[in-house]
């Protein structure tokens, strides 16, 4: 698994043994950041990766310049291994989370640019991500909620559905805030770090 472009452009990750979880693959991420680069500005963005895993998304976002990157997952291998390489990278810009992804989303103060979702295939209620992100407001006016997905799944009847990539067998679902549902942005957290995630 590598870093494909940015300021750790070439590195090269080596998940443990211990790491059972299917990766995004790194095709199908190179052509998902294709498309960020193109229409989102990355630098100084705010970035939310639930069920990170190895920690390839959360890399490749600090990597392009996002100002943090907040990585969570429910398994204490997992954080410990993305905080190891965070250091190992001198990713500052990294917070790993070991927590339930539904317990976090509802309980997150902050609002982020970018949120990405790799949620277990095998996720009895992995169609309710998309409802849980939006009804809890931590997604900002402009900014772009991405659920990587089996192909069974659609989400085209999703009122905050923008549009589906697919790669190979990865299938990318982008999602927006529809302005039907367009709600005022929360206060803004206080000065204490601490405060912008609970």
């Amino acid at each position: 698994m590598r870093i494909i472009s940015g300021t750790h452009k070439g590195r090269v990750v080596r998940p443990g043994k211990f790491f059972k979880d299917r990766p995004t693959t790194d095709i199908a991420k190179e052509s998902l950041f294709n498309i960020l680069n193109n229409q989102y500005s990355i630098e100084e963005s705010n970035v939310l990766d639930l069920f990170t895993g190895s920690g390839s998304i959360s890399y490749e976002f600090a990597s392009r310049g996002a100002s943090s990157v907040l990585s969570v997952d429910a398994n204490y291998k997992y954080v410990e291994f993305i905080k190891s390489t965070a250091r190992d990278f001198s990713f500052d810009n990294i917070i790993a989370v070991r927590s339930d992804v539904f317990r976090f989303v509802k309980g997150v103060k902050q609002q982020f640019d970018f949120i990405f979702a790799d949620p277990p295939f095998g996720l009895n209620v992995l169609d309710q991500i998309p409802d849980l992100i939006f009804e809890h407001k931590i997604l900002t006016d402009d900014g772009l909620f991405i659920l990587e997905h089996p192909q069974e799944f659609n989400f085209s009847k999703h009122p905050n559905f923008k549009e589906l990539r697919k790669y190979g067998r990865v299938n990318f679902s982008f999602f927006t805030i529809s302005y039907l549902f367009f709600l005022p942005r929360p206060n803004t957290c206080g000065n204490n770090p601490a405060d912008r995630f609970f």
